[in-house]
């Protein structure tokens, strides 16, 4: 989940994404209820809290006939008796809102959630391509609590691979189906550049902006501390590689690059989840995670649904007998030298 406000050690700071994904394998269903009895005042209580955190804070909230949501979760939750019996009706009362990325968690989800990740994930990767590209992929991370090592990762893999020379820079999220995004941001700010790379904006209009300062998201730099900036002065050209998989956070991050100067994008349009969720505990230590804001670029520009790129380029993934990625061709052609039409990013 990308958070507005974040706060490193806090609960707030949890990824729907990651949510998403536990979800899928654990099921959406809520606990049987046991029919024919009266809500008790506890549920009842629980499940208006909830409503409440909903109506009072979507990005959508001036859109939804709130009264008809919360007769279908009442009747949902039937005869609830505990907090735990209302859970189906939480989540059927968030699909109605529309954004397609709210998300409700259990106490349990939520801890494994919060849990740093395990030995064993993907972290980011760079090297250097012929022609003096350096490549750096950006897998997901699903969290700030799980984002030290990557952040520590990328940014020794990036010093490497400049030391060897880069003059241009790939960018792949192609793999990245969200979660954190502010650990990303850390891991490619050197060849992001410093400065206000995007926006979170509230449906009010409120703006809060993401600014990175010596190679880092600010509200981090004292957890993750400054990155070592590229050898060369000038700002590199950079290529971002984008797929249908690209999501959420990770949409951010394509967002963080739209605008800045010597960029292009290639591959396929993003899933089409550019939002921003806040996440909000409730009694029993579960979690709303609510689509509160949208997500602009440096420009100002707000982007809605999926993201297209510069240049489309067939999904190689589909075909991985064929031995090629025409999207990292296509990009490593376009930074040296080659040419492609020109068109204004995130075109179709």
């Amino acid at each position: 989940m990308k958070t507005r406000t974040p706060e490193p050690v806090a609960r707030r700071r949890l990824i729907a994404a990651a949510a998403a994904a536990f979800l899928a394998a654990t099921g959406c269903a809520g606990p049987h209820r046991t029919e024919g009895t009266a809500m008790s005042s506890g549920a009842r209580g629980y499940l208006t809290a909830a409503l409440d955190v909903m109506e009072g804070n979507s990005l959508f909230a001036a859109d939804i006939d709130w009264p008809t949501v919360r007769r279908g979760a009442f009747a949902r939750a039937g005869g609830a008796r505990v907090p735990a019996d209302t859970y189906g009706a939480v989540r059927e009362a968030l699909r109605a809102l529309g954004d397609r990325h709210s998300q409700f968690m259990t106490p349990q989800e939520a801890e494994q959630a919060l849990s740093p990740a395990p030995d064993g994930s993907a972290l980011p990767e760079a090297r250097m391509l012929a022609g003096s590209i350096g490549y750096l992929s950006l897998p997901a991370v699903s969290s700030d609590r799980a984002a030290a090592a990557y952040v520590s990762q990328a940014r020794q893999a990036v010093a490497e691979v400049d030391g060897q020379g880069a003059r241009g820079w790939i960018v792949d999220l192609r793999s990245n189906t969200g979660g954190d995004m502010w650990g990303p941001l850390a891991a490619v700010g050197p060849i992001l550049g410093d400065g206000e790379v995007g926006a979170f904006v509230e449906a009010d209009g409120k703006r809060t902006p993401w600014t990175i300062g010596n190679g880092t998201p600010r509200q981090y730099l004292a957890t993750w501390g400054p990155a070592t900036p590229l050898a060369h002065a000038a700002a590199p050209a950079v290529a971002v590689l984008t797929s249908s998989r690209t999501a959420s956070a990770a949409e951010a991050v394509t967002i963080a690059f739209r605008g800045r100067p010597d960029t292009r994008s290639f591959g396929q349009a993003t899933r089409g989840i550019p939002t921003g969720n806040d996440s909000h505990a409730l009694t029993d230590g579960a979690l709303i995670l609510l689509t509160q804001a949208r997500e602009a670029d440096r420009t100002g520009r707000i982007h809605d649904g999926p993201l297209p790129p510069d240049e489309a380029v067939p999904d190689d993934s589909r075909d991985l007998g064929s031995g090629q990625d025409r999207t990292l061709e296509a990009a490593a052609h376009w930074l040296r030298g080659g040419t492609a039409p020109d068109r204004t990013p995130g075109e179709s």
